[in-house]
C-alpha cells in the first residue's frame, strides 16, 4: 500500500519545479526520528509537544499513518518534513517543516505534493493544515501555493492529558 521506492528531486519535478535537485522526497519512518527532532529544535517559533512529539508519540502517529508522512532529504541530510495522517475522511498536515538554508527552493511543495499523492492512494479526498498566526513564513506559503484561508469556521481545543505541553523554539 505505501510508495515502495524512494522519489528523487528529478521525479518530483515532473509536478513542482524543485531548484535543489540532489534533495530526496520519501516516506518518514521511525528511523527519521532524531534527525527530523533535530531539525524541528532548530524553527524558530515551532511547537514542539512533550508527549506527542517524543518518539514514542511520533511512532505511535506513524504506525497509524505509515504511507503518509515524508521527509526531504539533501545527501542523507533530513532538510524538511511532513507529518501527514487522516482519519479515513480527512488528510492533515503537522509540523511542515524546511531548514531555514533551504528554503525557496521547491521542498516543501514537493514535500507536500507527495504527501497529498499518498492521501490520495488511500482515498482521501481533503487536506487541511493549522498554522499559527504569527508564523508568515508559514502563512505566505500555503497561500502561495495555492491553499484557502478558511475565514468560515472557528477551530477548538480541548486537553485530555495537561502533561503533554507545548514548548515553542526562541
Amino acid at each position: 500500500m505505501c510508495m515502495e521506492k524512494e522519489t528523487t528531486g528529478q521525479k518530483i519535478q515532473q509536478d513542482v519545479k524543485m531548484k535543489t535537485p540532489q534533495v530526496t522526497i520519501r516516506e518518514m519512518k521511525l528511523e527519521d526520528y532524531d534527525s527530523v527532532r533535530a531539525l524541528w529544535m532548530t524553527i524558530r517559533g515551532f511547537g514542539i509537544r512533550s508527549i506527542d512529539d517524543s518518539r514514542e508519540g511520533v511512532s505511535r502517529f506513524l504506525k497509524r499513518n505509515p504511507c503518509t508522512s515524508v521527509v526531504a532529504l539533501d545527501r542523507g541530510r533530513v532538510v524538511g518534513a511532513i507529518l501527514c495522517g487522516h482519519d479515513g475522511r480527512r488528510g492533515c498536515f503537522y509540523h511542515v517543516c524546511v531548514h531555514e538554508d533551504y528554503r525557496k527552493r521547491g521542498i516543501g511543495k514537493a514535500m507536500a505534493v507527495f504527501a497529498m499523492k499518498a492521501l490520495q492512494k488511500e482515498e482521501i479526498n481533503k487536506v487541511s493544515l493549522i498554522a499559527f498566526k504569527q508564523n508568515e513564513v508559514g502563512n505566505h506559503f500555503w497561500k502561495s501555493v495555492g491553499w484557502t484561508f478558511r475565514e468560515d469556521l472557528n477551530y477548538y481545543d480541548f486537553t485530555l492529558n495537561t502533561t503533554n505541553i507545548t514548548k515553542f523554539n526562541r
